[in-house]
């Protein structure tokens, strides 16, 4: 992979939402595993919720080299199994485009971590700009059905404190400069915090 490559770039921010994470994770939309090698050693577990079996097959070697245990948990973010305040921490990367109720899912979020537990986010979804917010509500019906109900134009920041979780740290800028992505590379990336 060459310097500076978008892969390397995109990893450097997943790094960046992982640090800080410990004790038992909850990784919505666990995938094929591109956050794993990037989990802190201070993570005792993590519990992958994954609908794809294909994207968890994908995985099975990044799970394999882990350290930290990977389990698979629920297929679904939006309906957890998960007792009541029982993670230290969620995260989710590029996840919550996906979610059809990502009301219910940040909910669920809320529900699971125990107080002062944190939900860690990298993700993208509506620009600050006018211009560019016209393209990503022209493009978003086709995103959707092309990218498995994959939305442009969520508010992240706006949904996450809708749900009562507290926002603590969050960067908000374009992922990639070429002016033509614009409409798809709006990243948030930041930490939120259930209330004591």
């Amino acid at each position: 992979m060459a310097a500076g490559s978008e892969d390397e770039k995109v990893r450097a921010l997943r790094a960046r939402a992982c640090g800080g994470l410990h004790g038992e994770v909850v990784e919505l939309g666990f995938g094929s595993g591109h956050n794993v090698g990037l989990y802190p050693s201070a993570v005792t577990r993590v519990v992958a919720v994954e609908p794809s079996d294909l994207g968890w097959e994908l995985g099975a070697r990044r799970r394999a080299g882990s350290p930290i245990p990977i389990v698979r948990g629920d297929l679904d973010g939006q309906w957890l199994s998960l007792p009541d305040a029982s993670a230290d921490a969620v995260l989710s990367t590029f996840t919550l485009c996906t979610i059809p109720d990502v009301h219910r899912a940040l909910a669920e979020v809320r529900r699971v971590l125990r107080p002062g537990g944190a939900l860690h986010f990298l993700e993208h979804g509506i620009a600050p700009e006018e211009g560019v917010q016209r393209w990503q509500r022209l493009l978003e019906p086709v995103q959707k059905r092309v990218f498995d109900g994959c939305h442009l134009t969520r508010p992240i920041d706006r949904l996450v404190e809708e749900s009562g979780l507290v926002i603590e740290e969050i960067d908000r800028a374009y992922a990639l400069t070429p002016k033509l992505m614009r409409p798809w590379v709006f990243g948030y990336l930041g930490r939120a915090v259930r209330p004591a």
